[in-house]
């Protein structure tokens, strides 16, 4: 295959969505709140690093060790009186869950054994949080 086949080949394929800075940023925020607020929980946020950019080989990698398309950002593993651990989904103002972010919430969601919400503000990432840990056991 020459060069210009290649190019060719590569101008053919669909592109993804650059990530948007915007969701990055707000999560950085809502971890650092987070650890400050909340320091004896401190290892029990943690984030799903889905997201980004891989060659085929890395991807099938991860995928063969278990990794999931459309798991939530970040999982906090904290009972409540009601839930065993919050998921939440980062997304910008306008930023809208995938087809494998909808499946993944159904799937472990279906049960009502976790609780599950999108976060689009550090403002909505701390209610959220609050709310939940107000419900500890």
């Amino acid at each position: 295959m020459t060069f210009d086949e290649m190019l060719e080949l590569a101008k053919e394929r669909p592109q993804r969505k650059a990530p948007s800075d915007e969701e990055h940023q707000l999560q950085k925020s809502c971890v650092q709140w987070f650890n400050l607020k909340y320091p004896y929980l401190k290892g029990r946020l943690f984030a799903v690093p889905n997201g980004g950019r891989r060659d085929k080989t890395t991807g099938s990698k991860l995928k063969q060790e278990g990794v999931i398309a459309g798991v939530s950002d970040l999982i906090l593993l904290k009972s409540n009186r009601h839930f065993g651990a919050l998921l939440i989904e980062m997304k910008s103002k306008d930023g809208q869950q995938s087809a494998s972010q909808k499946w993944w919430q159904s799937v472990v969601c279906s049960e009502g054994e976790y609780k599950y919400v999108i976060c689009r503000s550090l403002d909505d990432f701390m209610r959220e949080v609050n709310d939940y840990l107000s419900n500890a056991e």
